[in-house]
């Protein structure tokens, strides 16, 4: 598709993100952003943590634009890809239900969540609630489905493993992505934090990882008992200690799989889907090189995970 196409002249090119990773100062990196495609939400004088929400925000004004142009089924699969932005409200919506009313005279940041549009699943209903309970119920009659706990983890989780499912449906072209990810997330959970997840999300995340693997007692034996579709992000992680080495090869993959996307066919869902996947690729990247020049940037200070974008 043409215009899935076009989107890709919105990702900066590996020169470019060196260039915000070696700025000396964050306010440097944002000044260069203001001259490209990120130039809609960024501006000098932001903290870390808004200037990264600002890059995401970018990504998500492109997806919201991409999926205005495609039929039901195309926008249905950007929807499925843009998940995690709901799921983002979502979690700072449970901190602060569980947190509770402010105290007088005191100030609690809030961030305003993101304007999903179109791409909204159920966010409209789950804004609306006000206890963790409601939202918990709000989840559990929507496509979300119940995340078997109120608790702002159990959301969390419990929307990130429904999205990894409904995934796998919405755009077939991702599986392997989802599969990936969700062994990523499920590791992570319970061999790194050591936090039992709720039953219903172990059924869940069983579709894709299998039984045995959800059910192994070590990160060795889930990593061994994990299908093909999720074992290569693996493959060489022995210890659960060592995950976040998976982190940059799973967007590694994501960039690559989505070049092939959009070489692939002319028409159809692959261009949308592997449009996506590099502009959420390039976005990663470019967060990655803004707390870099938080840090003082400069020449030689990036590891190779924030710049090894395929060319």
């Amino acid at each position: 598709m043409t215009r899935a196409r076009a989107l890709r002249t919105r990702c900066l090119p590996v020169e470019g993100i060196g260039e915000v990773a070696a700025s000396p100062t964050l306010d440097d990196a944002l000044r260069y952003l203001a001259a490209t495609p990120y130039r809609r939400d960024v501006s000098p004088g932001a903290t870390p943590a808004e200037a990264q929400r600002a890059v995401s925000a970018t990504l998500l004004w492109h997806l919201r634009v991409l999926a205005g142009w495609q039929p039901a089924t195309g926008a249905e699969a950007i929807r499925a890809l843009a998940a995690g932005f709901e799921i983002s409200n979502t979690e700072h919506h449970s901190r602060a239900l569980v947190a509770g009313p402010r105290e007088p005279g005191t100030q609690r940041p809030r961030l305003l969540p993101y304007r999903l549009g179109a791409l909204a699943i159920a966010w409209t209903r789950l804004a609306r609630t006000r206890t963790p309970s409601e939202l918990r119920t709000a989840l559990a009659s929507s496509a979300w489905g119940d995340p078997g706990g109120d608790s702002p983890a159990a959301v969390a989780t419990g929307m990130r493993v429904s999205a990894a499912v409904r995934l796998t449906t919405a755009a077939p072209d991702a599986a392997r992505w989802a599969a990936a990810r969700l062994a990523l997330l499920f590791a992570r959970e319970v061999f790194v934090v050591g936090r039992r997840m709720p039953a219903v999300s172990v059924r869940r995340a069983a579709r894709l990882l299998g039984p045995r693997a959800v059910g192994a007692g070590t990160y060795a034996d889930f990593r061994q008992a994990l299908p093909a579709t999720a074992r290569w992000l693996l493959h060489d992680v022995d210890e659960a200690a060592d995950l976040w080495r998976a982190e940059a090869r799973w967007w590694d993959a994501v960039d690559r799989d989505g070049r092939e996307l959009l070489r692939r066919s002319p028409c159809g869902p692959q261009p949308v889907v592997g449009a996506v996947a590099l502009l959420s690729a390039d976005a990663w990247r470019i967060r990655g090189a803004l707390e870099l020049a938080a840090r003082g940037g400069g020449p030689g200070n990036w590891p190779v995970e924030v710049l090894g974008a395929p060319g």
